[in-house]
Formats: C-alpha cells, structure tokens, sequence
C-alpha cells in the first residue's frame, strides 16, 4: 500500500492551461489590493517608530513608557485574532478584511489627540483590537484562491509590504513630522498620524468593490477557470488530509508540532517587533539625527529585505523546501543584527548589518505560513493559523518593552539586539527539529 503524499496528478494539457491563465487573473485581481492594504496596516502600526523621535519629550515618556506602549499594541492583537478569524469565516473575506482596514485607519488619526501615557496605551490596544486578524485573515484567505506550490510566493508578496511601507514610510514620516511641525498649532507627529491614516479608511470602502470570498464569486473568471482551480484546491486538501495535515483544531492544539509551529513564530515575531519599532532609534543613536535624513537612512534595511524575501520565497516554492530555506533566514538575520551590535561605530557597515538582518527576518515569514498551511487544513486552519499568529505576537508586546528597559538601562540597544539574535537562532534550530514536508507541483515534480 502506498503512503499518502501531497502529490497532486498531472492536469490534462487544457486545465494546465486554464488552471496556469486562471491563477494569472487571481494574482493580478486580489494581490496588488492586499499588497495595498498591508502598505497602510504596516505603515500605521509601526509610524510610532518615528513619531518617537518627537512626541516622547511632548509627553515626557520614558523609552520603557514607549516600548509598553508599541507593545501593547499586539497584546490586543492577542486577544481578538481568533475571534476575528472567525467572523472571516462566517462573513467572508470582504466584510472583514473592509471593517478591519477601515477601523484601525480611524484610529491611527486618533493617535495624533495622545496627550498622556495613559492615553497612548489605550489607543495603541486599540489599535491591535482593530488590525487583530489581517495577516492570519488574509493567510487563510490566500488558501481559498492558490494551490499549495504558490502561497509561499503570495505570501512573500503579501509580506513585501512591510519593506514597501517602510521604504516609503521611513523618508514620508521623517518629512511630514519636519515640514508640517507646528503648522495650524499641531506638532509634526500629530500631521504624520492624520494624514497616514486617512488612505486606510479609503481602502476599507475600497475592499467591498475589490474583494471577493472565493473563486465561485469572482465574475471575472469563467466557469472552466473555477472548475480547474476549485478543483485543484480540493484535491490538495484531500491529500493533505490522507498525508496527516489537521483538519480538528481539537487535534491540532493537542499536537507537538503545532506547539513547535507557535515557538518558531514567537522567535520571528520576537525579531521582527524589536527591530521594527527601534530601528529610526537604532539609526538616530548611531548619530543620523535629521528626521529626514534619519527616514532615507532607516529605508534602506526594508529595500534590502522587499528583495531577499522576494527571491527567497520564490526558492521555496520551486524546490517545494521550508524548513531549511526558513533556519537559514533565521541564521541570516542573527547574523546580521550580531554583526551590526559589534559595528555601531561605522554607519554604513551598521546599517548593511542591519540590512542584512532584515533580510533573514522578513524573508521567514512567507516560508512559515507556508509550512505552517501545510500543516493545519480545514477547521484547523481557521482558528489554528489565528491561535499561532496571536500567540506568537506576544512577543511583539515583549519585545519592544524590553528593549526600552534596555535602552534606559544602558543607553543603548546593543545588548536587545544580542537577545533578539538568540532568539532568531532558537527559531531556526526548532525549525530544523520539524517533521521534513516538501510541497509538491501539479506536475508531481517536488
């Protein structure tokens, strides 16, 4: 008898056509909307970063006042992800993902009204509130649409915002906060907060005209197109099933390996809030103090990683390999925030280190959902994708606190970036420590 693989038999040389012409149109239609609204989440949640560099004398925050604060933002994320996962399910991408982006837009405006510590917790939980679900929602979403060979290009995709937000962000944030402080009587942080959160509420009304639940709804593909790829999908979730992949969240939260999923996350998370929050500080402590400067300076991490989480997703996927392709970008970003720790005399070798660190981070998180996609099928995927993604953002809550209480401390994040490192490297060994599961094409060519 022979095992069960995740092999998928060869189309007939006209579905291969249609299934190939028929996932061009889905790439085309949903990617460049979900690419968008990750540009504005990423954007709105990590402008703090920047706004830093000014509001926290405006407000007397300490830098472990300010890490809590951008923290707290996941701690809100923690607790609504699951709920909000479900209500994807039952409503529908469209609804949800148009009220999550509508939402965490208004109250990104409303961050420019902080006028004390306790004001700026509260709308930054709030804040995780609204966007709670977005990445686990749209992972999930991505399954509904792309055979199992594609997503970790999607995904990597999807991901390639956060440089995107960032490239553009970083030099937009530094020039809004010094062109427009003090104009009308508003200080540059709180224009920044105005004017980077109105596109998000745009978008949200946008989302009820783009999206669509599934490949039945879209119009714009014909009834061949849904037949080829509607039945490509279900033939994969039949051989995951057969494989072993969790259709039960019941079995799924019972399983070491979803419990190992969750810890090789919870490192990356740990990385990547660390890095992202601090890094215009990162950047300002090496000495570029200019806003704007300190914004053209603080891009060029995220457009080295935009590229190497591009190239390495699509590696992935060609060789149908996760879990060494995911412990190498967890060595790769230790590596390099390790070796931009040792450098912080020099800014250009600092800042390739820290390149080179995002590049390993970012360039993870396509290949763990992935593999994690993989593993969690059916029901299990619902509520199992939300339930690692809020567990393992905790460590957005941690990461970013404790790297304020070093920052007091010490005066100097040198040693955050030593712990975040360890954490990455913890990440990539668990990963190696993974049951070996290889995607397989629809040519059956692994």
């Amino acid at each position: 008898m022979s095992t069960p693989s995740l092999s998928v038999s060869a189309a007939a040389p006209s579905d291969a056509w249609l299934e190939a012409a028929a996932l061009r149109k889905i790439t085309w239609r949903i990617m460049p909307f979900l690419f968008l609204v990750y540009v504005l989440s990423y954007l709105d949640r990590v402008n703090i970063g920047y706004a830093k560099l000014q509001f926290t004398g405006d407000l007397g925050l300490s830098n472990a006042a300010y890490g809590l604060g951008a923290g707290i933002f996941f701690f809100g994320y923690f607790v609504f992800e699951v709920p909000s996962n479900l209500l994807l399910k039952k409503f529908g991408a469209r609804a949800t993902i148009a009220r999550i982006t509508m939402l965490w837009g208004l109250l990104s405006c409303l961050m420019m009204f902080v006028r004390s510590e306790t004001m700026f917790y509260v709308l930054r939980f709030f804040l995780g509130v609204a966007e709670a679900g977005l990445v686990p929602g749209v992972v999930l979403y991505l399954t509904f649409w792309f055979p199992s060979d594609r997503r970790a290009r999607m995904v990597a995709v999807f991901m390639a915002a956060i440089p995107v937000a960032g490239i553009i962000g970083a030099p937009l944030s530094g020039f809004l906060m010094s062109a427009l402080h003090e104009a009308h009587g508003l200080r540059g942080w709180q224009w920044m907060f105005l004017i980077e959160g109105i596109p998000s509420i745009l978008a949200g009304i946008w989302a009820l005209a783009v999206l669509r639940n599934t490949p039945s709804e879209a119009a714009w593909l014909s009834a061949d197109e849904k037949r080829v790829i509607m039945g490509r999908l279900e033939r994969e979730n039949s051989a995951a099933a057969a494989a072993g992949a969790e259709h039960r969240l019941g079995t799924a939260l019972r399983s070491g390996r979803f419990w190992m999923l969750t810890l090789i996350y919870f490192c990356l998370v740990t990385g990547n809030a660390g890095f992202s929050f601090w890094l215009p500080q990162i950047v300002k402590d090496l000495g570029v103090t200019n806003l704007v400067t300190n914004g053209f300076v603080t891009a060029i991490p995220y457009l080295a990683a935009g590229i190497g989480m591009i190239v390495i997703g699509r590696s992935s996927d060609i060789t149908g390999e996760r879990r060494w392709h995911y412990a190498v970008c967890c060595f790769i970003g230790a590596a390099g925030l390790l070796g931009s720790a040792s450098v912080t005399h020099s800014i250009p070798l600092a800042v390739t280190g820290l390149s080179i660190a995002y590049v390993g981070i970012l360039a993870g998180f396509g290949i763990f959902w992935s593999m994690s996609t993989t593993f969690l099928q059916g029901t299990a995927a619902v509520a199992g994708i939300a339930v690692i993604n809020s567990i393992a953002n905790l460590a957005g809550y941690v990461s970013p606190y404790v790297l304020g209480i070093i920052k007091d401390a010490t005066h100097s994040v040198t040693l955050g970036l030593v712990l975040i490192a360890g954490a990455l490297i913890v990440g990539g060994l668990v990963t190696l420590l993974m049951p070996r599961v290889n995607v397989q094409h629809a040519n059956g060519r692994a």
